[in-house]
């Protein structure tokens, strides 16, 4: 009997699936992905007390994961962390201050070189051409994935032992672990050394609370990601915006909505399965998401929004360039220039840059308005303030996903010349499934967060097994819903 099982196996399949294919990435959402982890686990408990050799069997499986995703570009990781790694040895061991600003000066070139590479020559080399009309080479830069994500979070590590917040590791195993743990590799949160490091030496400890708030994160990212994000996307928005011309601006104006619950499902689940996964190994990661559609002002929005990001860009960007130090008006052209910068670092497109700049003249004009009017905090100031702060961050989304300024013309034309919203019953019957689970995605983002803490308390309290079939539930759900491609992350790009 075992050997007509064995048959069966195919065994060449199955070895494929350890190997690097783009169209394969090793990602939470997939079979292979689960089977890998409870392989994984079941390793990870019996080192849970060898300290070293824990760290090690992580990260060997983090530079494995990140393999799956980028192929041979998971030595461009190890490459970076070789490198921060010296940088901040160097830095802490020196006494010369100008010395220092050298060694700084240094990892920020390799940093962001590094990162300008493979990510901005093609789009800077084509704005030559456009200016200049001389012929440009077209490269062909493969865009490793997560880099932006793993760039921040080293150089932010240099910066802060050059600034005397945090000791420079001693040892490299720890800093490999720091930088390549798997959760939060590719997509976020980024991760603070000050945050993650003092968590190393000591021994992981999961409670019983953990545990309930880890399958409740992962389900939740799951269920997010996987039934409602990839749902819509695939049967809906995708059809928009593909070609915006062809659908009536009730049905393009539905597509932004949808595309702002994609978006915001998509991002946040992955924070939500990274945050739960490392949990279960007994790490603590930063929320990364904290319901921003219910924020009543922008300033609110990037409170509640990719936290880890705003907060990054916020230290490492705004207050270096300084921040409300030097007048007001600076203090509004720095708050530009940082969204600006931050639309940039989404992705080498102009549409991403009009993104930030118009997040950024928006912070800038909040900033203004509370200043000069000082509005109150009544229900009607919170509505209107609302009302305004989610159409505004919705029409920002078009940019953000159209890819071209052609098609966000195309869906704002439609909008705002063919809305008819008479087609609305019909448009929503057409695609009933769809606008369900759109209905059901924003209730559940307009929960107050104490029913939220309240139900990851009650799943906390459940036994293990009761957690397991809460987490089966789920996963079974998104194998039956799931399309037969591989949805990656939205923020795999970035």
């Amino acid at each position: 009997m075992l050997h007509r099982l064995l048959d069966r196996l195919d065994f060449d399949k199955l070895l494929g699936q350890f190997v690097y294919h783009p169209k394969s990435p090793l990602i939470f959402n997939t079979g292979f992905f689960l089977l890998l982890f409870l392989g994984f686990l079941a390793g990870y408990q019996l080192l849970r007390n060898q300290h070293r050799a824990r760290l090690l069997y992580v990260t060997l499986f983090s530079l494995f994961f990140y393999y799956k995703s980028s192929g041979l570009y998971f030595l461009l990781l190890v490459f970076s962390t070789i490198v921060e790694y010296n940088f901040a040895r160097w830095i802490e061991d020196s006494s010369s201050q100008s010395q220092r600003k050298l060694l700084l000066t240094l990892s920020l070139l390799v940093n962001l070189g590094m990162l300008f590479y493979f990510k901005y020559t093609n789009f800077f080399l084509s704005g030559y051409h456009a200016l200049t009309g001389q012929p440009v080479p077209v490269l062909h830069v493969l865009l490793p994935v997560g880099i932006s994500f793993y760039t921040f979070q080293t150089l932010s590590y240099t910066i802060d032992v050059y600034r005397g917040q945090i000791k420079a590791l001693r040892n490299i195993w720890d800093f490999a672990f720091f930088v390549s743990f798997f959760p939060q590799l590719v997509a976020g949160p980024i991760v603070r050394a000050s945050d993650f490091i003092p968590q190393i030496p000591k021994p992981p400890f999961i409670s019983r609370e953990d545990m309930g708030r880890a399958v409740m994160l992962i389900a939740a990212g799951l269920f997010k990601k996987a039934v409602i994000s990839d749902y819509i996307s695939l049967n809906y928005v995708e059809r928009i915006f593909d070609n915006p011309g062809l659908y009536s601006g009730i049905e393009n104006l539905l597509g932004v909505y949808g595309y702002a619950l994609q978006i915001y499902c998509d991002f946040s689940g992955y924070s939500d399965i990274a945050i739960g996964i490392a949990l279960l190994l007994g790490y603590r990661l930063p929320p990364n998401f904290l319901s921003p559609y219910q924020s009543t002002s922008i300033t609110e929005f990037w409170r509640r929004w990719h936290i880890s990001l705003s907060s990054w860009l916020r230290d490492y960007l705004y207050i270096p360039l300084g921040g409300n130090r030097k007048g007001v008006v600076r203090q509004y052209i720095n708050l530009f220039l940082t969204m600006l910068l931050g639309g940039l670092w989404h992705g080498a497109s102009l549409t991403f840059v009009a993104w930030g700049a118009l997040h950024g003249a928006a912070l800038a004009i909040d900033k203004l308005f509370q200043k000069v009017f000082k509005p109150g905090n009544n229900w009607l100031v919170k509505l209107l303030g609302w009302l305004i702060t989610f159409h505004f961050v919705c029409f920002c989304w078009i940019f953000f996903r159209a890819g071209t300024f052609e098609v966000a013309l195309q869906v704002i034309h439609q909008i705002s010349h063919n809305l008819r919203p008479d087609l609305l019953p019909a448009v929503v019957g057409s695609f009933r499934p769809v606008f369900a689970l759109v209905a059901l995605g924003y209730i559940l983002h307009f929960l107050p967060d104490g029913l939220t803490f309240r139900l990851e308390g009650a799943v906390a309290r459940r036994s293990v097994l009761e957690q397991a079939v809460l987490l089966t539930m789920v996963i079974w759900l998104v194998i039956q819903i799931k399309s037969a491609e591989i949805q990656p992350f939205i923020y795999f790009q970035f």
